[in-house]
């Protein structure tokens, strides 16, 4: 049946991709003329521990992410274990044959979709990782998505990359939807792309800040990178030729609270992006800020 929204959320250990194809992916659902709410969750690290991103889809405009899972992407078994409980009966699991799924994650009520995504990934694109755009792919024939939309952002994503990094990425999405089609009859829910659908903009929430702290009259930035405040002051770098806004790469979050109140100080509207653990390092020049 077509129902109004659904929501997929990929899971595994960070370095895999999760976002980088939640965000591929969402481009792709906003293509096909849907509204797409996504949203990240990771931890404080590099490599290792449990990310994942979930990607909520509709036919009408959204404006937060949802809890109730419609179909689970499990690069690994502790995703299974992590988010088993938020699947909706009738929902579905994707995981990796290469995988031993305990008999107690295993719901009479959600269906279980196994699948050789690390095998297949390695055969279609010559690379595990790609393990991340597979799944995807597999989702959009879940749902009965047109895998033609994630296609048309394979090419723009890795255009520079060259021909044959596209080509293998695109046997990559063709095999996950043919195995995605496999378990569709079994799968009671629907998403598909929206004909003629007027253009949408898709925007992460970052970018938005910035442009926002531009038009609010932002003129400059100082920051010491961290999560989640760093895509900000990667945004403001990128343009501050253009639009004339001084953006600093400070030594540290100290220098970059103290840069900032001097440039307020002489009149010019500044900008701090960073972090709580940030934060907490720059409350002593901020009292002494008055």
């Amino acid at each position: 049946m077509t129902i109004d929204e659904i929501t997929i959320r990929i899971g595994g250990e960070a370095g895999m991709g999760l976002e980088s194809g939640g965000a591929g992916f969402a481009k792709a659902l906003t293509r096909g003329g849907l509204y797409v709410f996504g949203l990240p969750d990771y931890y404080s690290r590099i490599r290792g521990g449990h990310n994942f991103f979930s990607v909520r889809v509709a036919s009408h405009p959204l404006y937060s992410h949802a809890e109730p899972v419609h179909v689970l992407l499990a690069l690994d078994v502790e995703t299974v274990r992590r988010h088993i409980d938020a699947v909706v009966p009738g929902g579905a699991v994707v995981y990796d044959t290469k995988d031993d799924l305990p008999d107690d994650l295993r719901r009479p009520d959600v269906h279980l979709c196994p699948l050789p995504l690390t095998a297949l990934a390695e055969e279609k694109g010559g690379r595990a990782v790609m393990r991340n755009t597979l799944a995807f792919a597999v989702a959009a024939g879940l749902i009965g998505f047109d895998p033609t939309y994630i296609e048309s952002v394979v090419r723009d994503n890795f255009a520079r990359k060259g021909q044959s990094v596209v080509d293998a990425n695109l046997r990559v999405v063709e095999a996950g939807a043919q195995a995605g089609c496999s378990f569709q009859p079994d799968f009671p829910f629907r998403m598909e792309a929206v004909p003629n659908a007027p253009r949408r903009l898709i925007l992460n929430g970052n970018d938005a800040f910035a442009l926002g702290a531009l038009a609010g009259g932002c003129r400059f930035v100082a920051a010491y990178p961290m999560t989640p405040g760093s895509p900000v002051l990667h945004w403001f770098a990128a343009h501050a030729e253009a639009y004339g806004v001084v953006t600093k790469h400070a030594e540290d979050e100290i220098g970059a609270i103290n840069m900032a109140i001097g440039a307020a100080y002489v009149g010019a509207r500044s900008l701090v992006p960073t972090s709580g653990g940030g934060f907490s390092l720059m409350v002593e020049a901020l009292g002494l800020a008055g």
